[in-house]
């Protein structure tokens, strides 16, 4: 079949702008198979060849489904791994589907997108396979994205030409291609099915058995593994519901909620983004500074999960404010967590570190109060931002007040202090 397969999904993409709604199911089944069925690169080129460039929207939408669906299966690692007539051709089709005119086309475009940046050569292989001219309408795109998130899928507005009256009845039939969204599609959740699966969830961690809600947070867990698609829909009640597990006062609830976080977060990965505002002061507001090792231990091994799995750029604000203002343990945890991210960010987004890490960085050098404790993490900052910045952090310290910039002398003087003696000890 692979060898008719260019022939084969051309002709099946036309008929699906035909207005017959009947065909279009039956073209929409069609290509599910497949998709299920038939060489995953020989389809994908197939769907970019017969779909991306079509003048009818509906068709341009419908590769463009079968596409997403495609790009999840095969996986951002070998698709971004810059094999010929791969990373090629799939870079430019989705930076294309982001700017498509139509709504439909273009949530999938975003979709796609959304799911290769969470992969670390994601920024490398742009750079080298889209044009220049698209680069900066993709990056504002992948921000949002992260930011916002994907949103629920745009619905159609039925036409006369896109439905059919069943015979006998007066029930109006339209294409599963514009149903909301997409009921009965492998790629989406059906909105009946997540409003059902968040009142079970909600119903579940909200029990007011403790191992009700045990139960409900591993079964958390057991879900974002096997229908990670269901969660990502759902996001905001589930994780509000977690949220009110994380902070409440049974430990044993609370210290499965933070564990259970971890892997979570590294199954969803850059789908939580939405959330991180609802996710990180939960975690740590309270539990960085835990006198309760255990859940001490599980906070800071979530903090790790975010750095590990979420895009850095999306960390960096929270926990700037969050090692401003709050104290003891966690002031420190956040202040050598903001100090990796200084190191791992500043060589590609220069520009947001010095923007938000600097606030905080003079405001640590101006602050009287610190402890010793403090002012070694803030040493560790220090040390960071000054071996990308270099002389430029202390051009930057010109504008701040005197008791600062003689701080800032004495840790970097005691920096070099203790270089010297490393490389001549």
């Amino acid at each position: 079949m692979d060898q008719e397969l260019d022939g084969t999904v051309r002709a099946l993409l036309q008929k699906a702008g035909e207005c017959n709604a009947f065909i279009r199911q039956d073209v929409e089944r069609a290509l599910e198979s497949m998709v299920q069925h038939c060489t995953l690169t020989r389809s994908m080129n197939a769907l970019l060849a017969g779909g991306l460039g079509h003048l009818n929207s509906v068709v341009r939408k419908c590769a463009a489904l079968h596409l997403s669906g495609l790009v999840e299966r095969v996986g951002a690692a070998r698709l971004l791994s810059g094999a010929k007539d791969l990373t090629d051709r799939i870079l430019p089709a989705v930076c294309k589907l982001v700017q498509d005119s139509s709504q439909e086309a273009r949530y999938f475009g975003r979709r796609m997108l959304l799911f290769l940046s969470s992969h670390r050569d994601f920024d490398k292989m742009m750079e080298k396979f889209v044009s220049a001219k698209d680069l900066p309408t993709i990056r504002d795109a992948v921000f949002t994205l992260k930011i916002k998130g994907l949103g629920e899928m745009p619905q159609d507005a039925p036409s006369a030409r896109g439905r059919r009256s069943l015979s006998g009845s007066g029930v109006m039939r339209t294409s599963s291609l514009t149903r909301d969204p997409l009921s009965g599609s492998r790629y989406d959740t059906p909105a009946t099915h997540r409003s059902e699966y968040v009142k079970q969830m909600k119903t579940l961690l909200n029990s007011k058995d403790f191992r009700e809600r045990i139960k409900a947070i591993d079964q958390l867990v057991c879900d974002c593994e096997e229908n990670p698609a269901l969660v990502i829909g759902s996001l905001f009640p589930v994780f509000d519901a977690l949220k009110a597990r994380l902070q409440e006062s049974n430990s044993k609830v609370s210290l499965r909620a933070l564990e259970a976080l971890q892997p979570i977060i590294a199954l969803l990965r850059d789908s939580l983004a939405p959330v991180l505002n609802i996710l990180i002061p939960a975690v740590v507001d309270n539990h960085l500074n835990s006198k309760n090792s255990s859940i001490s231990t599980a906070a800071l091994g979530a903090v790790q999960a975010l750095m590990h799995n979420i895009d850095n750029s999306l960390l960096l604000q929270p926990f700037c404010s969050k090692a401003q203002y709050l104290s003891g343990k966690a002031k420190l945890d956040l202040i050598e967590r903001v100090a990796e991210l200084v190191t791992e960010l500043y060589p590609r987004r220069p520009q947001l570190v010095e923007q938000k890490v600097l606030p905080l960085f003079w405001t640590l050098l101006g602050s009287s109060s610190n402890s010793g404790n403090v002012r070694m993490a803030t040493a560790k900052l220090a040390e960071a931002l000054h071996a990308h910045m270099g002389q430029t952090l202390l051009e930057s310290a010109a504008s701040q007040p005197a008791s600062v910039q003689s701080e800032l002398n004495q840790l970097l003087r005691a920096l070099q202090c203790l270089t010297d003696e490393l490389t001549h000890g």
